[in-house]
């Protein structure tokens, strides 16, 4: 135990060892506490629940660098505690200057050659992960081309001839029937960046560049992530939803896409009031005059559980108010309000509630 009492000091200095004891007490109590309950992360885009083998390379590079850096903090708080306690003022000093030290070999080599051998560790162990996902052996792999629109994302299925908007849906890869999903990334507009936490790194969609990124996701269920480059006023609610789902619910998910969208004669006065519109210079609906290219393909609008690129749940509520006026939901979307008095709107409403 460390005793920084002295009676023979003066008062000022009794104050400081005081508040330095405190100050002691306090940090051990915390560090205790923090040690005393097991820490827990609960956040869907945790980076240390990887789900996919990519983030599996990341995460285990992450611990590597988490751990050297450790160990570094750990020696130079220790080193510095001890010099500070050990060679601390005390009344019975003479003020005399300590003896110096120069030119010691031994010291110069020790903070020469041990950070070149870090950089040298952290650099090998960072180019084999990068090797390793930037060079995979992708077979049988599900291709999807994602386009990064401001605010919002596209995914197109080349071989499977599907268009849809802001909810990617994959098959889960098990071992026994490896089924990688490889992601083309473009962008329609300014730089965007393609980040889902528990299933890869950062790649960036640049203008007039194509990128590419996989994942295997081997595990079902959403995973969420972000757009990770700022690209207007929207950036921060450019969300992404990634649905990973047995072999059984992505076929049949992908035989409902590949249908043209559903047409109702009962709600004929919504349809004619969208296609009479600008709607149709932005969005597509199979089977109509809509063939616009660029705002989100509709044509199985209610099969998505979120509208606005996951900022409000797909309800009757809430996807009225995004025809009335989408800048109440999501201040700076480029869509427009479209001016439609209160029975067009339901009727608008009601006609795109049949898109499934």
């Amino acid at each position: 135990m460390i005793t920084l009492s002295n009676p023979g000091g003066s008062k000022k200095d009794c104050v400081k060892r005081s508040m330095l004891q405190r100050a002691l007490l306090i940090v051990f109590s915390l560090v205790s506490q923090a040690f005393a309950e097991p820490m827990t992360f609960a956040s869907p885009t945790n980076i240390f629940a990887p789900a996919s083998t990519p983030a599996h390379s990341i995460y285990g590079l992450s611990l590597l660098v988490l751990g050297i850096t450790a160990c570094i903090f750990t020696i130079v708080v220790g080193l510095m505690t001890y010099i500070v306690v050990k060679f601390r003022r005390r009344p019975e000093d003479d003020d005399r200057e300590p003896a110096q030290v120069y030119g010691s070999i031994q010291v110069e080599v020790a903070w020469t050659v041990i950070p070149i051998l870090i950089v040298v560790v952290l650099f090998m162990a960072t180019a084999r992960v990068i090797a390793s996902v930037q060079s995979p052996t992708l077979d049988n792999a599900v291709k999807v081309t994602a386009v990064g629109h401001q605010f919002w994302w596209e995914y197109r299925y080349p071989g499977l001839n599907i268009v849809t908007a802001n909810e990617l849906h994959i098959p889960v890869s098990d071992p026994v029937h490896p089924t990688p999903t490889l992601i083309t990334l473009l962008s329609a507009d300014t730089d965007h960046s393609f980040w889902v936490p528990r299933l890869a790194g950062k790649t960036d969609l640049i203008p007039n560049r194509t990128n590419s990124m996989w994942i295997d996701p081997q595990q079902t269920g959403l995973f969420l992530g972000q757009c990770a480059q700022y690209c207007g006023t929207q950036h921060a609610k450019m969300l992404l939803r990634v649905y990973v789902q047995s072999r059984e619910e992505f076929d049949r998910w992908v035989r409902e896409q590949s249908q043209s969208a559903h047409l109702s004669d009962t709600v004929s006065e919504g349809r004619r009031i969208f296609e009479n519109t600008a709607c149709t210079k932005c969005h597509v609906v199979t089977g109509t005059p809509a063939t616009g290219q660029f705002g989100p393909d509709l044509s199985h609008l209610m099969s998505r559980e979120t509208i606005g690129a996951g900022v409000a749940a797909n309800t009757h509520e809430n996807l009225r108010q995004w025809i009335k006026n989408p800048g109440a939901i999501k201040p700076g979307a480029l869509m427009p309000a479209m001016g439609l008095n209160e029975h067009e709107l339901d009727a608008v409403t009601a006609y795109l509630e049949t898109l499934r």
